[in-house]
């Protein structure tokens, strides 16, 4: 069912134009285009085509005149007027048609998140940033979900307790190795706490199979390498649960930078190249 100009924004049908205007930018904030250009060229089409419908509603909740004949006609229960989309030649998505589904299933459910429909509007930025933090913690776990498909063709999903990715790969061949096991998770800082946590979180969910544990720790703000160094040290200096190899990989969401372990398997380093591109 379509939603009316009034969920869009989370607000009840009395709400004064101050609050259509503060639930605009409570919304909008969570598609500006500094909060999704790093996260490439598919989700910024999504962003910006949920930011043109958000933009309608302002304009015809704001407007007395306008949103007095939008009342009458979803009183009617007529259908919602159509956005027009601005007329731009972009390239189409090169994804195939289900991983675009995907994204953009992702990118409702994350906009889909808004305050009750009775519930007062709220300008508080740290309402905000919440929000657009947890959009763009999605499309960033979507994309990483992306890389592993390429790299290792589609796998079934698992839960592990305390990561948002989980991935066992098959191995290859009779005799051939068990390819690394693969964790992800995303956190607000990547600094010698989350590697810590992290780090303990992985090593439980050893199996006790001579198999490597890789962990990609990605985050908006990553600390120094001295400090990223010195907490990976400190956590491989105690006792490891029996298996093969944790390596955790510090990874940077904005830049894609990754610090690389000298002893990572060398699907880690193909795995960062699939997130750069």
């Amino acid at each position: 069912m379509t939603k009316t100009y009034y969920e869009l924004l989370g607000l009840p049908r009395t709400a004064s134009c101050e609050d259509v205007k503060h639930a605009f930018r409570r919304e909008i904030a969570k598609y500006h285009p500094d909060k999704v250009q790093h996260l490439g060229h598919e989700f910024e089409e999504i962003a910006a085509s949920k930011a043109a419908v958000l933009t309608q509603a302002y304009k015809t909740l704001g407007d007395p005149d306008a949103r007095a004949e939008y009342d009458a006609r979803i009183g009617e229960r007529a259908p919602e007027p159509i956005v027009s989309q601005p007329s731009q030649s972009t390239r189409e998505p090169q994804w195939p048609s289900n991983d675009e589904r995907r994204v953009r299933e992702a990118a409702a459910d994350a906009g889909s998140e808004s305050s009750p429909v009775d519930a007062p509007a709220s300008s508080h930025p740290a309402e905000q940033d919440g929000k657009a933090s947890e959009v763009v913690r999605r499309a960033t776990v979507l994309r990483f979900r992306r890389a592993l498909e390429i790299e290792f063709g589609p796998q079934d999903p698992s839960n592990v307790t305390g990561f948002d990715v989980a991935c066992a790969p098959s191995k290859s061949g009779l005799f051939a190795k068990y390819p690394p096991r693969v964790l992800g998770r995303v956190v607000p800082e990547v600094d010698a706490a989350a590697i810590a946590e992290t780090w303990g979180l992985a090593a439980r969910t050893a199996s006790g199979r001579p198999r490597d544990i890789c962990v990609f720790v990605i985050g908006p703000i990553v600390a120094s390498p001295g400090e990223l160094a010195a907490a990976i040290k400190k956590e491989r200096a105690k006792p490891g649960a029996a298996g093969g190899k944790l390596v955790v990989i510090p990874v940077n969401s904005r830049s894609w930078h990754a610090h690389i372990p000298t002893d990572a398997p060398p699907v880690v380093k193909s795995l960062v190249e699939r997130l750069r591109g």
